[in-house]
Formats: C-alpha cells, sequence, structure tokens
C-alpha cells in the first residue's frame, strides 16, 4: 500500500510512495530521482548495478513531473529530503508527461503569471503555490468553525439576481429565459431578509461578480465573499465578532501550517491584536491628504494610493469608521448623534481593504428614502423592502473578502495567486 512521502521514515524497512518526478540527476552507476506527492518530497536513489532490470529500464523511460510508483528498502542518509532515501526495487511508470513542460514545476526557471495561469494544474503541483491552497483550505475550515460556534446558521442565497444588491451599475447580465437577470454582487440582501425570518445570526460563503473594468493585481471580477448578518446587533458588535473571526484564522494558520508558510517566505503571520485601532474616516482623509501627491478632500472613496499611505502610518490591522453617509450604499444605518455620518466600517490591512460592513437601516420607510436618495427606485427593490414591513429587527453585518485575506496573509503580490482558476477582465479559461 501507498505510504503518504511525509510518513516514510528511517524506521520503515520497506515502503511505497507514488508521486510525480520532481526531479532527476544521472551520474552514471548512481541516478537520483526527487519524488513529490502533496505531503512532501523523497529521493529515490538507484544504484544501477544493484538493482532490477526492469527499474533501469523504467528510470530510462520516466520524464520529469511522470506519475510514478516506487517500492523499496528505507535507508536512513543526512544527505537526503528529510533524511532519508529509497532503493527501488520496482519503478512503475502510471501516466509518462510529455516534454517540453509548459513551466518549471521545480522552480528553477520562473514563469510569468500568464503563463502560470495558463497550466495552472501543473502551476499547482510548485510546493510554494500548493501551500497556498493548503493555507487557503485551513482559512476556511477555521472560519466554518467559528461560525458555528458562535451559533451562526449556514445559508445559500441566489448567485442569479434581477436588481443589484449595491445600487451599482456594475453587473454582468445573464440571459434568463424571458426575463432580464444579473449575476449577484452581493447575498446582501437576501441575508438581511432572513433577518426578517428570525434567524438572527446567518453566514454564506460563496461567490460574488463584479463587472468592474480593473486590470490591477488585487481585482478579480468573480471573487469568493464571507459574508455574515446578525440581529439585535449593531456596528460595534458586528466589528467585534469580525476581530475575533481574524484572531482565530490567523492563529489557526500559525499552529496548523508552518511548512507551508515557510515555503512563502512567511516567518511571522502576525495576529491581529484582539481589539484593533479604530480609525475615523475624517482622520484618514487627513493622513492621506498630508501625503499624498494627488488632491484628497473629505468626502472622496479612498483610492489605492491613499489606502498605501494610510496603511504605512497605522502600521497592521486596523478598522475606518465613521463614514460619511453620502458616500456608503443606501442601507447603511445613519449615525444617531450626526446623520452626515454612518455606522459604517472598513477592515483594513496596511496594503488594502479586507471587509466592508455597517449596522443596517431596518425601518421600512427610512430605508426607502435613503434608496431614493441614491436615486434609485424603490419599486425595484420591492422583494427587498417587504420584509421590512412586517417586523424587522435591528441588525448588522459584514463581508470578507477570502482572496484578500489570503493574499495579505500569505504575502503574495497578485491576488490572482490566491484563487485556483481566477476571473478578470481578459481570462474566463481554464
Amino acid at each position: 500500500m501507498r505510504i503518504p512521502i511525509q510518513e516514510v521514515t528511517p524506521d520503515l524497512e520497506k515502503a511505497t510512495i507514488a508521486g510525480w518526478v520532481h526531479e532527476e540527476r544521472d551520474l552514471g552507476g548512481l541516478a537520483f530521482f526527487l519524488i513529490r506527492d502533496r505531503t512532501g518530497i523523497m529521493q529515490v536513489t538507484v544504484p544501477k548495478k544493484k538493482v532490477p532490470e526492469a527499474v533501469l529500464h523504467a528510470i530510462k523511460e520516466v520524464s520529469r513531473e511522470s506519475v510514478v510508483r516506487v517500492t523499496g528498502i528505507i535507508k536512513a542518509t543526512e544527505k537526503a529530503p528529510g533524511g532519508r532515501e529509497l532503493v527501488p526495487e520496482s519503478f512503475e511508470i502510471l501516466a509518462k508527461a510529455a516534454s517540453p513542460l509548459p513551466l518549471d514545476v521545480a522552480e528553477k526557471v520562473p514563469a510569468e503569471i500568464d503563463t502560470r495561469l495558463d497550466a495552472r494544474f501543473l502551476d499547482v503541483r510548485r510546493p510554494r503555490i500548493a501551500s497556498i491552497f493548503q493555507i487557503r483550505s485551513r482559512v476556511m475550515e477555521a472560519t466554518h468553525s467559528f461560525l458555528f460556534n458562535e451559533g451562526f446558521i449556514n445559508i445559500t442565497t441566489p448567485k442569479v439576481v434581477a436588481a443589484a444588491t449595491e445600487g451599482g451599475t456594475e453587473l454582468f447580465p445573464i440571459a434568463y429565459f424571458e426575463k432580464e437577470a444579473f449575476l449577484g454582487q452581493s447575498p446582501q440582501l437576501y441575508k438581511q431578509m432572513m433577518m426578517a425570518g428570525g434567524c438572527e445570526k446567518v453566514f454564506e460563503i460563496g461567490p460574488i461578480f463584479r463587472a468592474e473594468e480593473h486590470n490591477t493585481v488585487r481585482h478579480l471580477n468573480e471573487a469568493t465573499s464571507i459574508d455574515v448578518e446578525v440581529s439585535f446587533a449593531d456596528h460595534e458588535d458586528v466589528m467585534q465578532l469580525l476581530e475575533r473571526l481574524m484572531r482565530t484564522v490567523y492563529q489557526a494558520v500559525a499552529d496548523d501550517c508552518a511548512d507551508q508558510l515557510a515555503h512563502l517566505g512567511v516567518t511571522d503571520p502576525a495576529i491581529p491584536d484582539t481589539t484593533l485601532p479604530r480609525l475615523p474616516y475624517a482622520e484618514a482623509i487627513e493622513i492621506a491628504a498630508r501625503k499624498s501627491e494627488d488632491p484628497i478632500a473629505y468626502g472622496d472613496d479612498l483610492g489605492t494610493a491613499s489606502e498605501r499611505i494610510i496603511g504605512e502610518e497605522m502600521g497592521a490591522h486596523y478598522f475606518i469608521t465613521e463614514w460619511p453617509t453620502a458616500i456608503r450604499p443606501y442601507y447603511a444605518m445613519p449615525n444617531e448623534r450626526d446623520p452626515s455620518i454612518c455606522n459604517a466600517f472598513d477592515l483594513m490591512h496596511p496594503r488594502m481593504e479586507l471587509s466592508s460592513g455597517a449596522q443596517r437601516c431596518h425601518i421600512h420607510d427610512q430605508l426607502v428614502e435613503q434608496i431614493r436618495s441614491k436615486g434609485l427606485s424603490p419599486e425595484g427593490f420591492e422583494f427587498y423592502l417587504k420584509p421590512f414591513r412586517y417586523g424587522m429587527p435591528p441588525h448588522a453585518g459584514w463581508g470578507l473578502g477570502a482572496e484578500r485575506l489570503v493574499m495579505t496573509m500569505c504575502g503574495l503580490q497578485n491576488i490572482r495567486e490566491a484563487v485556483l482558476f481566477p476571473r478578470d477582465r481578459h481570462r474566463v479559461t481554464p
């Protein structure tokens, strides 16, 4: 029976391993192969005068990245990865790889991001890239566990919708029988409707679609959003929830993904503090205006350059709070003391925004007026507004970008590295 490479120790007398041929070297009377599976890399040492003829025939035929199964004697050696090597009694080629390869899995020859994404099945074989998705998997597992432990219900909402969920125009239209429909920007309206349903605490992790014509290293047109909504809560309540989630997720990765972080060169995952700084929007604008080469004033949105300037000043995760009501979505609750600002927030990494949230407006007539104030028609939101007539509790929530969370946690330079098959302005395959 095949044994995962990580579990092969010098204490074993014999083992069968299976995986891909990572590297090969032929020194005449001695040949070396590095065999790689998901768990690690192991050296197979072939003394040509001491192995069966079938092994010699196989090693002549095999190519890099071919899939092989090898059975043999395990020996301790300090020079080999993991302090052990396998001397083969059998060497079977399960699937031979064509040559040349579209990219170098051993990472000795660098490849451009487009080349890597075109051959993503090969790219993910690279230990560094595989580490990203092992970390991402741990992030998702920790997120689910945290939210279930907090008493949340997992919901699934439609991705085919009849109207914009956030009032924007960046929508992907689709042909849907005789009707006009779009791909959903967010589960926002539906998770709010579940507050009227008495669910009280819901979350969804799923795809969102934005038809924005960005071509940057931190934007995608299809992304994964971690969304929550909580009844009988205000913005501060859900900010504290988000703080706890971030700390839990970072700690889980630090505890369980040390090898993967090492592959990525991350020596300190910088676990966020329990309580993150709250930076009012007005102060954020002052910081950006002080150091920005471009003019920026109160009421402007924060662009990439401004976020970078503020992030350098803050130095770690932080919240931007007290946003102007005029520049936030219609469902954000205005502040009772000063309605010109609202109970909205963004969670920021020094490099970029990670999450956006707010206390929601739960009063029907006020919500209708706020929809109108954004130049939208309440009639187009009738399905959303209806629950607000029949007992909608106060509630708050947020959405957290999974790819941006993984990107910043792993120190990646391009968000496309944090998703298996990215979708952007130019890429719809593979």
